[in-house]
């Protein structure tokens, strides 16, 4: 088998072969593969160029199993997703689920999603030692969160001219993911940083599959209360909390108007913004934590926001 500074020297010229590493055809031990190094998997050879990471709350969270790469053959971008498991209890109110990390699950939505635009694209391979190997295309462009968090305008004028565009996108969203709950999958990890907005076009699509849960209320329990999660913020343009908000509006908050799933954000959004209409604001309740009702389906969902969007 060829060394790694034989491969670079011969398919990337460009590489300085002082940092050529190890040539990996067993992924089992992902924490000692790094820059330089070379993967070999499905009959192609990708270039480590460093672990990916999860940015949020100003932190950075390194994914050790995730590898950005080039492809050798190719020249393109991809990103090598490692088999790793992992389990936790996530407790929403008085609901707990078991969630837990299932890279078969990833690749068989990676396979049904196949084409389809709404989703991050990708396929599995097995390496030498029969683990998952997850190969992703880089999906061009940039998170939801941070493109409405950066939109340079006050809420008002948000509401009014850009929120209307934004929830028939969310709309688009929230179909993607009942069209995998119709065939008894489940997204499992439903963040705002789990949906890029794309450079060409602006289509949104779905990333990260690789969570799923157990939750005995309801089977898509999670990717719902996430769903509302996502509502809230992008009502809002943002995760207002007690310490950034008026105080005279603080001081006429009750426990029941804040989320289910974090306390110290609003969800009443109308105590804050009382321009945002009734009927919407009646959904984002329903994710709050003083609701007794929740929606049991995206189709639920959906259907209570297209008549809010008939009134924006």
């Amino acid at each position: 088998m060829e060394s790694a500074c034989e491969i670079l020297a011969r398919m990337a010229p460009d590489f300085p072969l002082q940092y050529a590493g190890s040539v990996f055809t067993d992924t089992a031990e992902f924490m000692g593969i790094s820059y330089g190094d070379v993967i070999s998997v499905g009959e192609r050879n990708y270039l480590v160029l460093r672990d990916e990471a999860e940015r949020r709350f100003g932190m950075e969270d390194p994914k050790f199993w995730v590898k950005r790469c080039r492809c050798l053959e190719t020249g393109e971008r991809r990103i090598l997703k490692l088999e790793f498991f992992e389990e936790f209890p996530v407790r929403i109110g008085m609901f707990e689920a078991h969630c837990y990390r299932s890279p078969q699950k990833e690749s068989r939505i990676l396979d049904m999603v196949r084409g389809d635009g709404r989703f991050m694209q990708g396929e599995t391979f097995l390496d030498a030692g029969g683990h998952n190997v997850r190969v992703l295309e880089v999906v061009q462009g940039r998170r939801l969160d941070t493109l409405i968090e950066d939109l340079p305008m006050d809420h008002a004028t948000y509401f009014r001219q850009d929120f209307p565009g934004v929830l028939d996108k969310y709309l688009e969203a929230c179909e993607a993911l009942r069209f995998l709950h119709e065939r008894g999958e489940k997204h499992g990890d439903v963040r705002r940083d789990h949906i890029f907005v794309e450079y060409q076009g602006g289509g949104w699509r779905w990333i990260d599959f690789d969570y799923a849960f157990d939750f005995h209320e309801n089977p898509y329990g999670l990717d719902l209360f996430g769903l509302g999660n996502i509502l809230v913020f992008l009502t809002a343009k943002g995760t207002p909390t007690p310490l950034d908000i008026p105080a005279e509006v603080v001081a006429n908050l009750s426990p029941s108007d804040m989320s289910i799933v974090f306390g110290n954000r609003l969800v009443n959004l109308r105590k804050l913004y009382p321009y945002i209409p009734v009927e919407l604001n009646r959904v984002l309740l329903h994710f709050s934590a003083g609701s007794e009702v929740f929606y049991d389906s995206v189709e639920e969902l959906t259907e209570d926001l297209r008549a809010c969007r008939a009134l924006l």
